[in-house]
């Protein structure tokens, strides 16, 4: 019965990732918002976007790609689209799909608030740990990541355009 517990140890270790990555989330969330307007979700679909040939991705693929439902992505671009910063139109091949293209506003706004988004990375995240803790959390999550991965490629951010 005891096996199925984790140690106190495991527990610490898990609540401090939990903590610290909400509180990490929230943080990144807010200096978005108070900058320029933009929830760190919204960042993050805008870099999905730019990301993809043409700044455009299927709306399936999209949410595939931030690990969300279908259904909250699709809140999330639409309010997006009612600020200018996306829009979506049909799939080219077959009509049937929808497709959510960033629009000229949003690289504008995307090109202004990754700077943003950078520093706060750095000034909450990167600042408190040294090259080698930094080192072994991403030999940790490559560990993690890993097997997860497997069966949903489209998730994988590691390799970035820019490496």
């Amino acid at each position: 019965m005891r096996d199925q517990w984790l140690t106190p140890a495991q527990q610490r270790a898990w609540r401090s990732y939990l903590v610290g990555s909400q509180l990490l989330w929230e943080r990144l969330d807010r200096d978005l918002k108070t900058a320029h307007g933009l929830s760190l979700a919204e960042y993050e679909v805008m870099v999905r976007l730019s990301e993809a040939p043409e700044g455009r991705l299927r709306m399936t693929d999209l949410a595939k790609a931030l690990c969300h439902s279908r259904s909250r992505v699709t809140h999330t671009v639409k309010r997006m689209q009612l600020g200018g910063l996306v829009f979506r139109t049909s799939a080219p091949h077959d009509g049937r799909g929808v497709v959510a293209v960033m629009a000229d506003l949003g690289w504008q706004r995307l090109r202004e608030a990754a700077p943003t988004h950078v520093q706060g990375v750095r000034e909450h995240f990167l600042a408190h740990l040294s090259a080698d803790e930094f080192e072994l959390i991403g030999q940790a999550f490559d560990a993690v990541a890993d097997p997860l991965v497997e069966d949903n490629p489209e998730v994988d951010l590691r390799q970035s355009s820019t490496d």
